[in-house]
């Protein structure tokens, strides 16, 4: 059984039709691209996994549980983080403190009126940002670092919750070419316990990074497979010949 298996999911936005059945399967160790001409539906297929948007058709299916209409939290609790292509972290709290506010979002109302939970979560935050080179920046403000370093910050608030499944909607967007690279060799590791699932433009760090790739385009899904036989796919050759 895969980790996640989206099927004949569908999503219309008035006449247009964003997502027309798509069939998505995740596995567990995997980092799974997801890829496509601009309007394929990539974005919109992630916010209906994530549960910020209800598709109008179809299951989407999570470590074994029928998750197609629950709430984002209920999605968060059962082990599915997610960070979108906009950085949203906090510029005036320190590093750590983005950290700790991601992690205290599943801690209770007395435990936070109490402050217990900074010592009790403080291994958990510094795990999260060794993770990154971000833990010698833990005391500095988050709006200090680079655009690059945010994007890493937000991944590593996302991973701090220890999900079994990460969503990365073009987390290497704004990066310069360096920044590209240490991404992706910062990601490798995280798949032995936190599946990824990502969309990317970049189509070189895509292929570099991913496992399997599924390439979306009008709303449906154009192929699926290796990268290798991907990108030996005449259709795909077609789509990104044509339509990129």
């Amino acid at each position: 059984m895969a980790l996640l298996e989206v099927s004949g999911v569908s999503k219309r936005f008035g006449e247009l039709r964003a997502l027309a059945g798509v069939d998505l399967r995740v596995e567990a160790g995997q980092i799974h691209g997801l890829i496509g001409p601009n309007g394929s539906g990539k974005s919109t297929l992630m916010k209906c996994i994530a549960g910020a948007l209800a598709p109008d058709a179809g299951v989407i299916r999570f470590a074994g549980r029928n998750l197609t209409r629950a709430a984002p939290s209920e999605r968060a609790r059962a082990g599915l983080s997610i960070k979108f292509q906009i950085t949203s972290v906090l510029p005036s709290l320190s590093v750590y403190d983005n950290v700790l506010l991601a992690l205290q979002g599943r801690d209770s109302l007395v435990s936070l009126l109490r402050s217990a939970t900074r010592r009790a979560r403080h291994e958990a935050v510094t795990a999260a940002l060794a993770r990154f080179p971000l833990i010698g920046r833990a005391d500095q403000l988050a709006g200090a670092l680079s655009h690059g370093e945010q994007q890493w910050l937000e991944i590593a608030m996302a991973l701090a919750t220890e999900p079994t499944l990460l969503l990365l909607d073009e987390p290497t967007a704004g990066m310069s070419l360096e920044e590209r690279r240490l991404t992706g060799e910062l990601l490798a590791p995280i798949k032995t316990g936190c599946a990824i699932l990502i969309v990317e433009h970049d189509l070189d760090f895509i292929r570099g990074v991913s496992d399997v790739l599924t390439v979306l385009d009008q709303g449906t899904v154009l192929d699926s497979g290796s990268v290798e036989a991907i990108q030996a796919s005449s259709k795909v050759q077609e789509v990104y010949l044509t339509r990129v």
